[in-house]
């Protein structure tokens, strides 16, 4: 029989093959899969993460966002940025955290915004098992929090935490406002301006005005209007933002009015300040708001000549502290954690330039928990001691 030279061809390249061991050929056909399964993951991995976080969001009925205890801006925003992400996905979302929002931006925050959280003191109280942590990457504050399992976690804090099927943390940002806005801009939404309503875009997902001015809001906050701890991304978050901003509304957020004691806190800080070198302390005493605290920080250290500062504070038996640092030599964070590394019943942490700490004491020693020094706690530090190890881990003596 006559072959033609096409079927001659084809014949010459399949008789080669079938002649192969089969061994060997089941090892190629599984190396062919691999590598098709390998750019597979490749691909999937490489699509910018808020597609990513999208298609998670999108793969639950409803999820509880869960912000740090006693909320931020940067935290509310984060939060209201997942939980409209999540509704456009058609996935319901309730907010949550424990502790108070007492500082009268924070309270400015959410009264202009308008927003609904839920306050929660147990793990019953979550709305859904399906839980994406925001600002923070450990579950804490309330009861149970230990047995919560994220499913997601979205923070730019340093941590161990992680969330069991999406996990985005970057320690690089200013804010976590700033991840959220990316995850927006990443899936084309378009924010919509104040004077507009959403159904005038044309995009497939939007960004309603107030969302768009509590991620700007968020964004000013940790990164102190843009001069401190921020990165390229944040600038260009708020770049992306700007055109839904609502301009009346970030007033009014950013100026709320300010309690005559905390004003009052702020000149006994100044007042009472301690200096070695280029550090300063200050033991504002006993007070009723302990928000004062970490504003009392914020005004000293603009001071000249002050590079790192910590203001103390005592409020029901708990001490608080709160740091701020524009020296590269002090990790405000860290020199917080030293501080009180070994003193029963304290803990602390934060950023390079920002820190917070507390100690609190169980029950009172005798005559009322007090020396010629100050208050002291279960393992007997004193006030004056405390100073004294403050300025150690600033010097890094400790």
């Amino acid at each position: 029989m006559r072959r033609w030279p096409a079927e001659a061809g084809i014949t010459g390249q399949i008789e080669p093959f079938a002649g192969i061991d089969p061994q060997l050929a089941a090892v190629l056909v599984v190396g062919a899969l691999t590598l098709l399964l390998g750019a597979y993951a490749l691909l999937r991995f490489q699509r910018p993460m808020g597609a990513r976080f999208k298609e998670v969001l999108a793969d639950r009925d409803e999820i509880a966002v869960l912000m740090h205890p006693n909320p931020d801006p940067d935290a509310m925003a984060a939060a209201i940025g997942v939980s409209c992400l999540a509704n456009q996905v058609g996935t319901a979302a309730t907010i949550a955290y424990a502790g108070q929002i007492r500082h009268q931006e924070n309270r400015a925050f959410r009264t202009v915004l308008d927003l609904d959280f839920e306050r929660i003191d147990h793990v019953s109280q979550l709305d859904s098992a399906d839980v994406v942590l925001v600002d923070h990457n450990v579950p804490r504050g309330f009861a149970g929090a230990g047995g919560v399992l994220p499913f997601a976690v979205v923070d730019h804090h340093p941590g161990d935490g992680a969330g069991e099927e999406f996990t985005d943390v970057r320690t690089d940002y200013g804010s976590c406002s700033s991840i959220v806005a990316g995850y927006f801009r990443d899936i084309g939404a378009k924010p919509v301006p104040p004077d507009q309503h959403a159904s005038e875009i044309d995009a497939d997902y939007t960004i309603p005005s107030t969302v768009s001015t509590g991620l700007l809001y968020g964004i000013l906050a940790d990164t102190k209007h843009l001069t401190s701890g921020c990165a390229a991304a944040d600038f260009e978050a708020s770049a992306y933002l700007s055109p839904g901003v609502d301009e009346d509304i970030l007033d009014r957020i950013a100026n709320p009015q300010v309690s005559a004691e905390v004003l009052e806190i702020k000149a006994r800080a100044i007042a009472g300040r301690q200096i070695r070198g280029s550090f300063a302390v200050s033991d504002v005493g006993q007070l009723s708001n302990v928000d004062a605290i970490p504003q009392a920080a914020d005004e000293l250290i603009q001071l000249e000549g002050v590079t790192a500062v910590v203001v103390c504070g005592e409020r029901e038996g708990t001490v608080y502290l709160s740091g701020r640092s524009r020296d590269d030599r002090v990790h405000m964070g860290r020199t917080l954690e030293a501080a009180l590394n070994g003193v029963e019943n304290a803990s602390a942490g934060g950023h390079a330039r920002m820190g917070g700490g507390q100690i609190r004491r169980p029950e009172a020693l005798p005559n009322g928990g007090e020396d010629a020094g100050g208050v002291q706690d279960q393992r007997g530090i004193t006030r004056t001691d405390l100073v004294d190890r403050l300025f150690k881990s600033m010097a890094g003596d400790i």
